[in-house]
């Protein structure tokens, strides 16, 4: 596949006036987040408007979210603490295929899918979009958007609002861009859990490794593999990890705890002694804090639970021990942990300890621990542009050892697609694990899948 780019160029707020510059400052939940650009897929197949009709309502919907137009500043002390909004555009770029979509479908986690969305390399803007044609009609739509500015489901409420603007239709749900109102500290201040170790750090010597493993194995191959998880087997896995008679496990809990227990195993960390794992889950927490957040809000709400185990004991218990580790964790992560850490990042404390988040774009390999970024509630397949929704969505190539991405699959059938990588040397146990889990116990078929490789580089 051949994508030759044929124009690129900035798109404004449709405005009649020129927007007057106005800075806004990132909220406690932007500025803890990762500080890098997410890349995802959208294809559609023909008929499609044309390339004119979506660049007009990208500018209509440019308007109604001026964030997306604008660009991230600094404060005194030099971090991204701010958005510039002022109209300066986002970034779009046309482009053509010289295949039929048919004869790329359904797309492979390569390095190749990264030529259908713009790179970030150099970029100012922080929305970058391509429209890539197909010899047949078809459309690729890739996203690079910076994740400061807001998390994955206000992000698609703006892709919503591009094909509800090409369409002619209001804008639903109604953005809400007040950054400021909804995270006011309370009165008194309570932090009552630890934030300094969870969502915050001390920085990392220059010269440290960014983990021991990757300073052991820092040109290491590493695979990013696709299994497709079916409804038959989601069923199973939900009767092994829900309680009897009790209420039954999400579809997130019981396939997040049996891929935590194989790629555990496929390590070999259940053979190293006292190693302990943790799997990393972000949380929402729109309606979990004290006083919700409204559906349209345009920035970050999330934190994370962290679920720990013994390796050993992950391995060897039930599928049923690690979806209650997962049920603790996520329960604990509730409106007064959203509170708490607004108190603890409003008190002045993160800047007079000299920390910084967690959430470190720069980490490559996550082993002992995995981070699953679970997209299963995004609403991905109603984008509609006027011809037809997608009918195939991915998130881009990105080779982090130990990042599951999770995503409803185009089959659209309530089954489900995990994008996992891995070492070269753990997947095929891996894979062995996936199919018989850790102790053997339940079948699996996982369907159609795709390996791809990458390098690990300090």
């Amino acid at each position: 596949m051949k994508i030759t780019v044929n124009s690129s160029k900035a798109v404004k707020p449709a405005t009649a006036d020129a927007p007057r510059p106005d800075v806004v400052p990132l909220s406690v939940f932007d500025k803890v987040n990762f500080d890098t650009y997410v890349s995802v897929i959208y294809v559609f197949r023909p008929p499609t408007p044309p390339n004119a009709a979506l660049e007009a309502g990208l500018a209509r919907a440019l308007a109604e979210y001026p964030e997306w137009a604008g660009r991230l500043g600094v404060d005194g002390r030099g971090n991204r603490a701010i958005l510039l909004l002022n109209g300066e555009g986002a970034r779009l770029v046309e482009a053509t295929a010289d295949v039929a979509l048919d004869s790329v479908l359904p797309l492979s986690p390569a390095p190749e899918v990264r030529s259908l969305h713009p790179s970030e390399d150099g970029a100012e803007e922080v929305m970058l979009i391509q429209l890539t044609r197909f010899a047949c009609g078809g459309l690729a739509v890739g996203f690079t958007a910076h994740h400061l500015v807001s998390d994955g489901r206000a992000t698609n409420n703006f892709f919503l609002a591009w094909s509800q603007a090409t369409r002619g239709v209001p804008v639903d749900p109604v953005p809400v861009h007040d950054r400021a109102s909804f995270f006011k500290p309370r009165d008194p201040p309570r932090v009552e859990f630890d934030h300094s170790g969870v969502e915050f750090k001390k920085p990392e010597p220059a010269a440290a490794p960014l983990h021991s493993e990757a300073g052991n194995n820092v040109n290491d191959e590493v695979l990013v593999h696709k299994a497709h998880f079916s409804r038959e087997f989601i069923a199973r896995l939900k009767s092994q990890a829900s309680p009897p008679g009790g209420r039954p496990c999400s579809t997130l809990r019981c396939v997040v705890a049996h891929l935590w227990r194989c790629i555990t195993a496929a390590r070999g960390l259940h053979a190293a002694g006292a190693a302990t794992t943790s799997v990393c889950i972000a949380v929402d927490g729109r309606a979990r804090m004290i006083h919700p957040v409204p559906d349209g809000y345009t920035g970050n709400v999330v934190l994370w639970a962290r679920p720990t185990a013994a390796a050993r004991d992950l391995v060897a218990r039930p599928l049923r021990h690690a979806v209650e580790l997962i049920n603790r964790e996520l329960a604990r992560v509730d409106g007064s942990y959203f509170g708490s850490f607004v108190d603890f990042a409003t008190s002045g404390a993160v800047e007079a300890e000299g920390l910084v988040p967690v959430a470190d774009a720069a980490e490559m390999v996550l082993s002992p621990n995995i981070e699953v970024d679970s997209w299963l509630r995004i609403p991905f397949y109603d984008l509609d542009f006027g011809g037809s929704r997608p009918c195939f969505f991915m998130p881009s190539y990105l080779p982090v050892e130990g990042l599951l991405i999770l995503v409803p699959s185009y089959y659209r059938d309530g089954s489900i697609d995990a994008y996992v990588t891995l070492f070269s040397r753990h997947m095929d146990a891996f894979k062995t694990l996936l199919v018989n889990g850790p102790t053997a116990s339940v079948p699996i078929e996982i369907g159609p899948d795709t390996n791809t490789t990458g390098k690990i580089t300090s």
